[in-house]
């Protein structure tokens, strides 16, 4: 077996437990979206999902004034607008009319849904007691659509450096428990 030393800067591209995803937030009439990859699944239920959003981005300050957001999860048809809202600033531009987005207002949560993400979860924020050191925030989905159309979702998931895999196939084990 051929074993090389990987620089500990890249070790977060083996684990990235899930799909990027955009979050939306909105205040004072102002809507924002935000590429996200950290976050992890923390609770069945009621769900929970923990998540980093660092406190340069101008969706930290959004959703620690508003506490709360949407998780809209896009597919591998959405990747070049995903891309570009990770690497864009919400705070001068309107990533909705810049990357032909729809906003769909969510039903229990002020920030809007992303109508072509084929899945969205409303968020309110239930904990930051580790914000200020690590800017990981603890959100509750209060409320969570499915585009029941969309019957095998290609998610994307970021490697880092620019570098996405697809998910998509989907296998079913029996379990061998005794």
């Amino acid at each position: 077996m051929g074993r090389k030393s990987l620089p500990l800067s890249k070790v977060y591209g083996l684990l990235e437990p899930g799909p990027v995803v955009l979050v939306t937030t909105a205040r004072g009439g102002r809507q924002d979206i935000m590429a996200m990859s950290w976050h992890t699944m923390m609770e069945f239920e009621p769900p929970l999902v923990g998540c980093v959003i660092s406190n340069r981005n101008h969706s930290f300050g959004l959703l620690k004034a508003t506490r709360e957001c949407v998780i809209n999860i896009p597919t591998v048809e959405l990747a070049e607008q995903v891309v570009g809202c990770g690497n864009t600033s919400g705070e001068s531009v309107d990533k909705f009319a810049r990357f032909g987005l729809t906003a769909e207002p969510a039903s229990l949560v002020g920030a809007p849904l992303i109508a072509e993400c084929f899945a969205h979860l409303e968020c309110r924020v239930v904990d930051t007691r580790m914000v200020p050191k690590y800017c990981f925030f603890v959100l509750e989905v209060v409320q969570a659509w499915v585009d029941t159309a969309v019957k095998a979702p290609r998610t994307i998931h970021h490697l880092g450096m620019g570098h996405f895999m697809v998910a998509g196939d989907r296998i079913k084990l029996k379990s061998k428990m005794k």
